[in-house]
């Protein structure tokens, strides 16, 4: 596993969490693979520019076709968010502290990204906070959701406590994440101390919203919504603050309600990932049997008439993870070996390897983080001949535009969309 998968909480989650009793290989095989080899879709790669490190992750993709996540500055040592419009980078800087990222799907049309940064704060209780498992080193500094509007960067509020998390943003200029309440939480573990509970704010500026946790639960977060202001996430006990215990059930908040959305049969993992705009909802869950102290996550589908089902895996695969889901649903993610992790595609209950189906890839796919409902997909590739993890963004072979030039910033119509309208 390459270094920097060993500390990125993934691709979400695969390979960071072995440090804390995470991904445990040594199960069997998931059954019922359905692989397509052969034939389908084809895609062409287009490389994304890097902030000057070793390795970029493509983690979004907006309806515009932005590809939104982070790139290591030179030296490896910090990441800052970063959003490809067209192929060059775009820092979005901090807020004033080491890293940043853009780290979850996120779909909106209207330039409104998600993620989290450091402050140029201590941590007040030396707390460890969410965020540290998506950065390369643990830096002690507060770290706080944002959100760039128009790439200008705005904090968001907490709960009273120091740290927060925003994962998504939809075209309400409403975001879903988590922060922190002052209350010390006795369901914490390690270096984690307050309580944390989900949160949607906006779409005013002002506005923040509770999103609680089922009844018995001590914390929530949340995940992904869409433009119905569906929101889903997790529901749990404090523990580490990601993962795990906090990750108890997956759920679903509509309406002033909240609904369980079930599990695979393993404890603790359960966590969605990103819906749809039919509220089709895709994540994660531990597999069946597997204690909270293993994480062994399989990917899920949950639809409102089927529940929550399992997605097959590529062949000799133990583990993987569903990361977005569009309105067609067809799925991204990853499937995983352990922690050699492939990106790929599910669609029509076949999972596909991404890097058998792409023209112009060096490499293998190893993360496919987001996808519009035109089918384009962001991500990241590795290539061991340069030592390399690069951004891409794949097109559908025969999408007008595909083979725009690698060094000019794109808008809509340049990266073959037209306007919102024009859409189909």
């Amino acid at each position: 596993m390459r270094r920097e998968t060993r500390w990125l909480f993934g691709v979400l989650l695969i390979g960071a969490l072995a440090a804390s009793g995470g991904c445990s290989g040594g199960s069997a095989p998931a059954s019922g693979s359905k692989a397509l080899v052969g034939g389908g879709q084809r895609y062409v790669l287009i490389k994304l520019g890097s902030l000057g490190g070793t390795f970029s992750f493509g983690n979004s993709l907006s309806e515009k076709g932005a590809v939104g996540g982070l790139s290591a500055l030179p030296g490896d040592a910090t990441v800052h968010a970063t959003l490809w419009k067209g192929n060059e980078p775009m820092d979005l800087g901090t807020l004033g502290g080491p890293n940043s990222a853009v780290l979850w799907p996120s779909k909106n049309r209207i330039d409104l990204v998600a993620g989290v940064a450091e402050t140029d704060q201590a941590q007040p209780l030396d707390e460890t906070w969410s965020c540290r498992f998506f950065f390369p080193s643990r830096t002690a500094k507060i770290c706080l959701g944002v959100v760039w509007d128009q790439g200008v960067i705005r904090a968001l509020p907490t709960w009273g406590g120091e740290n927060g998390f925003a994962t998504t943003a939809n075209n309400l200029r409403q975001i879903v994440g988590w922060a922190e309440t002052p209350v010390l939480d006795p369901t914490c573990t390690g270096r984690q101390k307050r309580q944390f509970l989900a949160a949607l704010w906006g779409p005013g500026e002002d506005e923040m919203h509770l999103l609680p946790p089922l009844t018995g639960d001590s914390t929530s977060a949340a995940t992904g919504i869409n433009d119905h202001g569906q929101a889903i996430g997790i529901s749990g006990a404090c523990g580490i603050a990601v993962g795990g215990v906090s990750a108890r059930r997956a759920v679903l908040w509509e309406n002033g309600s909240i609904v369980d959305l079930g599990t695979l049969g393993g404890e603790g993992w359960n966590t969605p990932m990103a819906l749809n705009a039919l509220g089709d909802v895709v994540g994660f869950a531990n597999a069946p049997g597997t204690p909270v102290s293993n994480f062994i996550p399989r990917p899920f589908l949950w639809t409102r008439s089927g529940g929550i089902e399992p997605l097959p895996l590529l062949d000799g695969d133990d583990n993987g993870q569903a990361l977005d889901i569009n309105v067609h649903k067809q799925i991204v993610g990853v499937s995983c070996a352990g922690g050699s992790c492939r990106g790929v595609l599910w669609e029509n209950k076949q999972v596909i390897d991404l890097s058998a189906h792409t023209d112009g890839l060096s490499g293998t796919i190893v993360n496919a983080g987001g996808i519009d409902d035109k089918g384009r997909i962001g991500g990241h590739s590795f290539d061991p001949a340069t030592g390399l993890t690069t951004a891409f963004r794949l097109i559908p072979a025969g999408e007008s535009g595909e083979r725009m030039g690698h060094d000019r910033r794109m808008g809509d119509d340049d990266l073959g969309m037209g306007s919102s309208e024009d859409r189909p």
